[in-house]
């Protein structure tokens, strides 16, 4: 088991201690269930009651709050307490799962095939004809690569994941189980003679830059032409939709069961919170905030905060919800 003194820890983080404790750090818990061989972290004033009841020997605290640790407990003092954790995380992380083989024996692979300098292929796994693998790629049991796609170096493909044929993903890459890459976008029309629907050919591949991360089950639907594009860095939640050609800036997030139908765009930096639902052929300029659950009908200008349904003005709709809840307390006194 890995420990840590709490000198260890301030010189990692780069922090300045302040008190002390002898105790061996073996982990980071959050405050309400940590023991007292571990460390916490304090990110906001709220949580300052909880750090007097805390079992936590030391905690990782933002340097501008004015908090006292105790007699025999440490604070780790920084400029941003969420950013020193996640560097702790990384040290106590525990190993991912092993593979006896490099290539298991039930992969399928077809000859065609292209793989780089210490890639892993796990079991049950199928990769296509002249698909193109880069140095250090990891793809998990059960997971399928269809024809002519290319993944850069060092991506990590966990299980389940489908990655349809033509799509091109770039290095440092990770999808989360049971993600979806390149299925046919959505597209119907109805039939001339008023029977049934057309389904419109979705001819179009995905195109996916570096260190983009993607949730489990979500989907990135192909193009009907040309290609949907994930820039470089975006980070994509759980239970994302992604519709035909729809391109995304670099560095863009995207929270769970949220959705873009086809050929949105976002800019550099953009937010989407979890549940909002944005319109087709809508752009969503660099910087842009859109609030949780909200509906994007309209194009929204660069670095604007947008909420409700239909989605405004986050200023505006604000003072809408006020409004209506005084015209309610109104009522209710009649």
């Amino acid at each position: 088991m890995k420990s840590y003194t709490i000198q260890e820890i301030a010189q990692l983080l780069d922090g300045e201690l302040e008190g002390n404790t002898a105790q061996q750090i073996v982990g980071p818990e959050q405050l309400d269930q940590a023991s007292e061989e571990q460390i916490s972290f304090i990110g906001s004033t709220k949580y300052f009651k909880l750090w007097e009841t805390s079992k936590a020997c030391a905690a990782i605290v933002d340097e501008k709050f004015d908090i006292e640790p105790g007699e025999g407990r440490a604070f780790v003092k920084v400029k941003n307490a969420d950013l020193a954790m996640a560097t702790l995380l990384e040290q106590f992380a525990p190993p991912h799962p092993v593979f006896d083989q490099d290539i298991h024996p039930s992969a399928s692979i077809h000859p065609t095939a292209v793989l780089g300098q210490a890639c892993q292929v796990g079991a049950g796994v199928y990769i296509g004809k002249d698909v193109v693998l880069g140095k250090g790629v990891i793809v998990y049991p059960n997971v399928s690569i269809f024809d002519n796609t290319s993944i850069g170096d060092h991506t990590v493909i966990w299980s389940g994941t489908v990655i349809r044929e033509r799509t091109k993903i770039g290095s440092h890459c990770i999808f989360h189980t049971n993600v979806s890459i390149g299925a046919d976008g959505f597209g119907y029309r109805p039939a001339e003679n008023g029977q049934g629907l057309v389904k419109i050919p979705q001819i179009g591949n995905v195109v996916i830059g570096h260190h983009v991360e993607i949730g489990a089950n979500s989907c990135v639907d192909r193009a009907k032409f040309s290609s949907t594009i994930i820039g470089d860095g975006c980070k994509i939640d759980n239970l994302v939709q992604i519709a035909h050609n729809c391109i995304m800036g670099r560095s863009c997030i995207m929270a769970g069961h949220s959705g873009l139908a086809g050929s949105v765009t976002l800019g550099d930096g953009v937010i989407i919170g979890g549940s909002a639902s944005i319109k087709d052929h809508t752009t969503i300029h660099s910087g842009a905030i859109v609030g949780a659950g909200s509906g994007v009908m309209n194009d929204v200008p660069a670095g604007k905060t947008v909420l409700g349904y239909p989605a405004k003005d986050s200023r505006d709709m604000l003072r809408e919800w006020v409004a209506i809840r005084k015209m309610v307390k109104a009522g209710d006194k009649k």
